[in-house]
């Protein structure tokens, strides 16, 4: 686990302070022993407001744990689905070393409105859209979502200032199978909107969500952000057919 531990605290920026430094700077502890944690390691950082790719995988660790928490308890067969969901975006050994600290992350109180608002300061829009995306793949991961989870990710998604048109769209993908005006909502239009409107909402929806948008994040958000991006293609396919134009 060393290596992960001080990769993140070693690399984090604005993330070092606030809410999240101290969450992740206590769950770290743990793992070295006591010797140092990023107030001692954090030697890169700074105080600029770019995120890196440390500060965004750290706040999307604390908010897992958010979620995860958000029913009054995290059970074993969440973490065998976040697993599977780490394992996809950051591979096997990032993974395994992630879930460890995350368990450290389980046993601590967490305020995920103070977080949210560190974030929130910070994080721009295309980062935040992907976070909540990827709140989103952790609380249907298992093929379904409570009431607990949503209402989190829907309070978190005001705090970070996020339009309801952004949230629903964000959500659409991983309803389409019980709402059937999900592609509308993909493309963020109303289900009366023209072909040449659907058109124009493909156009700006992939422009809002190409991964290049999210590439100071890194290779592995960069991968995970297409998700969203062959949603936003599916949303369009699905309408072209039903619309029957080309």
């Amino acid at each position: 686990m060393g290596n992960f531990a001080k990769w993140i605290g070693g690399g984090l920026g604005w993330a070092f302070g606030g809410p999240i430094g101290a969450i992740i700077g206590f769950a770290l502890g743990s793992f070295l022993g006591g010797q140092e944690t990023p107030q001692t390691t954090a030697r890169s950082y700074t105080n600029s407001r770019r995120t890196s790719e440390q500060d965004f995988k750290a706040s999307l660790l604390v908010m897992i744990a958010c979620i995860m928490k958000a029913d009054g308890t995290a059970q074993k067969a969440e973490l065998a689905v976040v697993k599977k969901f780490l394992v996809a975006n950051f591979g096997e050994q990032g993974a395994l070393e992630a879930l460890q600290l995350l368990k450290k992350l389980l046993e601590q109180p967490i305020n995920e409105m103070e977080v949210a608002r560190q974030i929130n300061q910070y994080m721009n829009y295309s980062s935040k859209l992907q976070l909540i995306r990827l709140l989103f793949d952790i609380a249907y991961a298992d093929g379904e979502v409570n009431t607990a989870e949503l209402n989190m990710i829907q309070r978190i998604s005001v705090v970070f200032n996020l339009t309801q048109a952004d949230f629903e769209s964000l959500k659409a993908p991983f309803v389409k199978n019980v709402d059937q005006n999900w592609a509308f909502k993909a493309l963020e239009i109303e289900p009366t909107a023209t072909n040449d409107e659907i058109k124009k909402a493909y156009r700006r929806m992939a422009m809002k969500y190409h991964p290049d948008k999210v590439q100071n994040l890194g290779d592995d958000i960069k991968k995970s952000a297409t998700d969203k991006f062959r949603a936003v293609n599916e949303a369009y396919e699905h309408l072209k057919k039903q619309k029957g134009f080309v």
